[in-house]
């Protein structure tokens, strides 16, 4: 490692480290299942669910039976005025907070920001997290059962943004949640805040919208056309319905090619370039093709861990739910819709976000009446709203105490 006072400075003030020596990655031996979805057969864990009935969709027709699974931290106040609203993204859930283990196969993944004395302090704050509707973590998705008792698969509808809002007003109503005092979310959680602000306003008292947009972008769709192709292509797909395959025999390639698509846009180059470099992966040799790069083994990774405890119909389907997102349909346009936003409202970018870059979000605090924006300065792209912990956290308490 260089010597502190002799690093080279690159772009922005940043440090420019030495790669990271390659190392060898765990490699699982245990069959990938057909699908990573949770399902009825398999540990609650720390999820709880509401049967909300049928569902009208906003492409006509309707879920004639819908299920949310959600998780909770802290106490509602008697009065109902507590209570803060956590959306998460793409491939993430409800298990905002706590260990893997039964029913959960991965940690939670925001547990710096919810807690006794965390910036969404659950001493005082009563929290909910939901599995959004279409996913495949306990809410009803295509991996649930279809009114026949088989799994919906290639006949789950196309549900949109506003539509899994729709299911979580009725689970606020569950709740007996007259109104939030927060809705927070990034990426495609971001793009339900924003809707929970101009469907609901009455019942938001504030949002928080984290590296997301008011509008999918042509080139977030070109990004996502992609991984659509590769899950599609894969044979083992079936068009949707390869629930009864064998562990292995699933389209695990396609969503982990997928995965590893979305991934490189989840970071930045700069950290791909510090961190990897053009190290070989371990003793393997690249040349002639008879190896890979470190950087390949690490989106190898990430392939096969989003297999194992995701679903390829979810990703799907949240997938085009995200390529329709514009806050602006039907409502005279984005600025016409931000506009009606009475919360007030922070929009959070990350600086190196090549996916949702900063003027998507500057774009939302310049239209909300109530907007403020704030950058977090971060290496790691996108998913930095996931890894500077301390940045964001002084930022919401910031905000949740003005």
């Amino acid at each position: 490692m260089y010597p502190v006072t002799s690093r080279p400075i690159g772009p922005a003030g940043r440090v420019v480290r030495p790669p990271r020596p390659a190392r060898r990655r765990h490699v699982p031996t245990t069959p990938i299942p057909a699908s990573g979805a949770w399902r009825e057969d398999q540990p609650v864990g720390n999820r709880q669910f509401v049967e909300l009935g049928p569902l009208p969709l906003e492409a006509g027709g309707q879920l004639p039976e819908v299920t949310l699974a959600y998780e909770t931290w802290g106490e509602l106040s008697p009065a109902g005025d507590n209570a803060i609203l956590v959306l998460h993204a793409l491939t993430g859930d409800s298990h905002v907070v706590g260990e893997a283990g039964a029913g959960h196969a991965s940690a939670g993944w925001w547990a710096d920001q919810i807690g006794p004395g965390r910036p969404l302090d659950t001493n005082r704050y009563f929290v909910v997290a939901p599995n959004v509707l279409g996913g495949c973590q306990g809410s009803t998705g295509p991996s649930s059962n279809a009114p026949n008792g088989t799994p919906w698969g290639s006949r789950f509808p196309y549900v949109t943004v506003r539509d899994q809002v729709a299911a979580e007003l009725e689970l606020a109503d569950f709740l007996g949640i007259g109104a939030w005092q927060l809705v927070i979310g990034a990426s495609m959680g971001g793009h339900r805040v924003l809707e929970w602000a101009v469907t609901a306003p009455d019942r938001v008292a504030a949002i928080a919208a984290i590296a997301t947009s008011a509008q999918t972008s042509a080139d977030q769709i070109a990004w996502a056309h992609a991984q659509l192709g590769a899950i599609r292509a894969d044979p083992k797909f079936r068009g949707g319905d390869y629930y009864d395959a064998a562990d292995g025999d699933g389209p695990h390639v396609g969503l982990g090619i997928a995965r590893q698509i979305a991934h490189t846009t989840y970071r930045s180059a700069h950290e791909l370039d510090e961190r990897f470099g053009r190290l070989p992966q371990g003793g393997e040799n690249p040349l002639g093709g008879g190896g890979r790069f470190a950087v390949q083994s690490y989106l190898d990774h990430h392939a096969d861990k989003l297999a194992r405890r995701f679903d390829a119909n979810s990703y799907v389907a949240l997938t085009e739910s995200m390529l329709t997102h514009d806050l602006g349909r039907d409502r005279g346009g984005v600025e016409s819709a931000l506009a009606t936003i009475r919360a007030r409202t922070l929009a959070l970018a990350v600086d190196t976000d090549r996916l949702f870059p900063p003027s998507q979000s500057q774009r939302i605090a310049a239209g909300v009446p109530n907007g403020i924006y704030r950058e977090l300065r971060s290496d790691h792209g996108h998913d930095g709203f996931l890894i500077e912990h301390d940045q964001v956290g002084a930022i919401l308490s910031e905000f949740l105490a003005g």
